[in-house]
């Protein structure tokens, strides 16, 4: 028996591992890198407010005559090269984000593969068959376990077209297994078939119709079979009551437990 989510199995994943590791010295160098470049662009900002106080202070000057215009023009280019060093440390940074992007994305896709390579039961249920064993290789798809859903146990029963007919979705019913006569499990009717089965496909006469058989589908009760998990067997024959008249009530031997 397995829990929903219980490990059942685990993929060989040391070569992704190394190349997850790989990938996480990869995000860690580029988050240096990020963080690098942010440094020069608050350095460069630095540099840059400098420049513009030096042109603002020659400006000032030369409109006073106490400096050259040679001055002003160097402060003008000194700040016009600050501004472009500026632009081109803040692309760096840009670069350098999405360089940490790539690298965080390498990391989730190689966490994703060693999580896909981890097996886990989809719902409660029992393990039927092992089809791998410990060192085998297997496929794209490949299969490892056979596992029953106790969730999900049903019986197929075929009724003709008259009996078909008053059965409604949701109906009560009982099954009886031959394993264990005494014991009517409760169910419902979870599908009826649109279409006949096993008839021909042409149909003329009254008599071929009343061979129509129509495939009706009941249910045990999903919170019933958890209840009773180890107890859930498949394959087992047996024999299924559906009540087409809800106002009728069920006989004894049918309550829905052990009759007495």
């Amino acid at each position: 028996m397995v829990k929903a989510g219980q490990v059942v199995a685990r993929m060989d994943t040391r070569d992704i591992q190394a190349s997850l590791k790989k990938a996480e010295a990869q995000a860690l160098q580029a988050q240096k890198a990020v963080d690098e470049a942010k440094f020069n662009v608050d350095q460069q900002t630095s540099s840059l407010l400098l420049a513009k106080q030096e042109l603002d202070r020659a400006t000032y000057l030369v409109q006073r005559g106490a400096q050259t215009k040679e001055v002003l023009d160097q402060r003008q280019q000194a700040l016009d090269g600050a501004q472009a060093a500026l632009r081109a440390k803040e692309a760096r940074v840009t670069k350098s984000e999405h360089a940490l992007t790539a690298a965080t994305h390498d990391v989730e896709f190689y966490r994703v593969q060693i999580a896909d390579n981890t097996l886990v039961a989809p719902t409660d249920g029992r393990i039927q068959y092992r089809l791998a064993r410990a060192g085998e290789v297997l496929a794209a798809g490949g299969k490892v376990f056979a596992m029953l859903d106790i969730s999900y146990v049903y019986m197929d029963i075929y009724l003709p077209t008259e009996a078909a007919g008053k059965v409604r979705f949701g109906a009560d019913s009982r099954i009886v297994l031959d394993a264990i006569p005494q014991l009517a499990v409760p169910a419902k009717v979870s599908f009826i078939a649109t279409q006949a089965q096993f008839t021909p496909k042409t149909v003329e006469t009254k008599t071929e119709r009343d061979k129509l058989m129509f495939r009706i589908r009941v249910r045990v009760d999903p919170e019933l079979l958890r209840a009773h998990g180890e107890a859930v067997r498949s394959g087992l024959p047996g024999v299924a009551y559906i009540r087409t008249d809800p106002a009728v009530s069920w006989p004894p031997a049918l309550q829905g437990k052990v009759a007495q």
